[in-house]
């Protein structure tokens, strides 16, 4: 077995991320992540036993690094909070465009995870990553008090759903306008948080 330290794993899943861009998911292998960082397949195998747990590890450090981005562009004021929703809506946006595989590996892991217990658990708590996080970033715009009717935790649970199935409307639906949804959806967020925040004002 190769040694650990020859290479890092976020080396490895760098390597990958060229190889989808070069070559498209359908081409992405163990073999091809090894060639294109320069190393042998043990190497490869020692941080990656799978496919599947490579295409997992591709999808949580996007997710975890723009979250990141995310948090650093996190305010509590009124506007430098409205300023984080659009930063949020672009990049949720720039998931769905065409050229961009973080939905496409990440629906296919799900249909992975339908019939492997181990893919569906760490899918599991890559969805619960993603609505704690919003949950945090939503709880410092409005608060953590309920939002029309609603935990902020079901909102966060929502909103992430609703991205996710206009993801699949971006991939399925030839001429879907993913840039018209996305400023549509983008645009009531704000005014519903604008709402909130003028009547918690007054309050």
């Amino acid at each position: 077995m190769a040694e650990p330290n020859v290479i890092t794993k976020k080396d490895l899943i760098q390597s990958a991320k060229k190889c989808i861009v070069e070559n498209g998911i359908n081409k992405l292998t163990l073999k091809a992540v090894a060639e294109g960082a320069g190393v042998t397949q043990g190497t490869v195998y020692y941080h990656f036993k799978t496919k599947e747990q490579l295409m997992i590890e591709i999808v949580k450090d996007m997710c975890e690094t723009s979250w990141e981005e995310l948090e650093e562009k996190k305010k509590v004021s009124k506007k430098q909070g409205l300023e984080w929703i659009q930063a949020a809506m672009k990049s949720a946006y720039n998931r769905n465009t065409k050229g961009s595989f973080y939905h496409p590996l990440f629906l296919s892991l799900i249909v992975t995870g339908l019939h492997n217990d181990k893919v569906k658990e760490l899918i599991s708590e890559l969805l619960k990553y993603e609505n704690k996080s919003l949950q945090q970033q939503m709880e410092a715009l409005i608060g953590a008090n309920e939002f029309y009717g609603l935990s902020i935790e079901v909102w966060s649970t929502l909103m992430n759903a609703l991205i996710d199935g206009l993801a699949i409307q971006s991939l399925m639906v030839e001429d879907f306008d993913a840039e018209r949804v996305f400023k549509g959806l983008e645009s009531l967020f704000i005014k519903q948080v604008e709402s909130v925040q003028s009547y918690r004002a007054e309050g």
